[in-house]
């Protein structure tokens, strides 16, 4: 049997392309180490810096304001923890939303257990963040604002530009989590006005194990990886040159391919969204536009998401409930929840996250599966029976 996978948004497989780079790089200079003082560490460093260029292409970034970290977990922490260690003296109050990643949520939890005082902003139905709510949030001693790009569970794109002018105005640094955008739609961080972004590999057709975060020139941060002086000092240990190799690869695909795939994405995610509503007593979630073009969120009434996941598994067809950080958690998603779902709806919601390979075909079964699942679930459903 063969499987159609729906979950690009936990990562996303190897760009044939991609692997071809890696390949080639580990048939010639595979094993150099760039701190090297010899010829061989010469080449390594010479790709490396080739690869950072790659990838600062991608973001519109300088080339020496790209760090290169294990993944976006690490670049976020970086950014988070790096910047109110670095300006702890001059404030300890943070700003963010309740619809971040762990990789935010986590960190922030850990610092204010170390005296830093955060501030979490709601969002709207659809998952949308008032840049006025920010506003209001920024005291005399707010140091740092983290708010995601686009948000990975709903799809949702923040208002992040409009944002970023306010931190700017306001002389705070801004960081935003684009895991789930970068690569996948236009990111520039000149046009969104931010001083740190994180992004990793995994998201556009990389290897796993691989990020970056982009540090804007005189951002106040200090490491959080002691060490060598790799990364300028900013990041140490020996970089990880053939997960490198490979990102940088995928950013320069993903800047070539990117307008085309956009439009594949949002018809297959149109399409497969239409008949989802034909099921009916069910809920999209996120922004109706302003969307990741291949992710769709739906919430169906009377079911257990965990159990239709299985069910689409046994067919072939691979899905996610939520984010595969927090897949091991019996919790409602604090996204579904945050955006108005109640329990019961948000634990029977699932994410169809499309990639690049997928074809309309894809969508005809994934929705013959579906539609086959979820009247299965919903006639062993007691509650289901009495609403009919």
């Amino acid at each position: 049997m063969s499987l159609i996978y729906l979950d690009h948004i936990s990562a996303t497989p190897l760009h044939p392309e991609v692997k071809k780079a890696i390949i080639e790089y580990l048939e010639t200079d595979g094993f150099g180490n760039p701190q090297g003082q010899h010829r061989i560490g010469d080449r390594a460093n010479e790709i490396l810096e080739k690869s950072r260029e790659k990838v600062a292409s991608l973001i519109g970034a300088k080339s020496d304001e790209v760090v290169f970290t294990s993944g976006g977990t690490e670049s976020t922490n970086f950014a988070i923890k790096g910047v109110a260690f670095a300006l702890k003296k001059k404030g300890r109050h943070i700003v963010t939303s309740n619809i971040e990643h762990q990789a935010v949520s986590r960190p922030l939890r850990v610092l204010t257990k170390m005296g830093f005082a955060v501030t979490s902003i709601g969002v709207d139905r659809y998952g949308m963040i008032d840049p006025d709510d920010v506003r209001k949030a920024i005291r005399d001693d707010t140091i740092l604002i983290t708010i995601m790009h686009a948000n990975n569970e709903i799809g949702t794109i923040e208002p992040i530009a409009e944002i970023g002018k306010i931190a700017k105005e306001k002389g705070i640094v801004f960081h935003t989590d684009a895991v789930a955008s970068c690569g996948n739609i236009p990111v520039n961080v000149e046009e969104l006005n931010v001083d740190l972004l994180s992004l990793s590999a995994n998201q556009f057709y990389g290897p796993s194990g691989v990020g970056a975060l982009y540090i804007r020139q005189k951002t106040p941060i200090v490491p959080i990886i002691d060490g060598g002086v790799q990364e300028g000092g900013r990041r140490a240990g020996t970089q990880n040159m053939i997960g490198i190799v490979g990102m940088a690869k995928a950013a320069e695909l993903a800047i070539a391919e990117m307008p085309e795939r956009i439009e594949k994405l949002r018809k297959l995610k149109s399409e497969l969204k239409k008949r989802v509503l034909e099921i009916g007593d069910v809920t999209v979630n996120g922004h109706p536009e302003k969307s990741l073009p291949g992710l769709l969120s739906v919430s169906f009434d009377y079911i257990e998401g965990e159990s239709l996941m299985l069910l689409l598994d046994e067919a072939g067809i691979c899905v996610s409930t939520r984010s595969a950080c927090a897949s091991g958690s019996l919790r409602a998603s604090h996204v579904l929840t945050a955006i108005g779902l109640d329990y019961v709806k948000a634990q029977g919601t699932l994410i169809f996250s499309f990639g690049r390979e997928n074809t309309i075909e894809d969508v005809d079964k994934t929705f013959e599966s579906l539609k086959k699942a979820v009247t299965f679930l919903r006639n062993m459903s007691p509650l289901y029976r009495k609403g009919t």
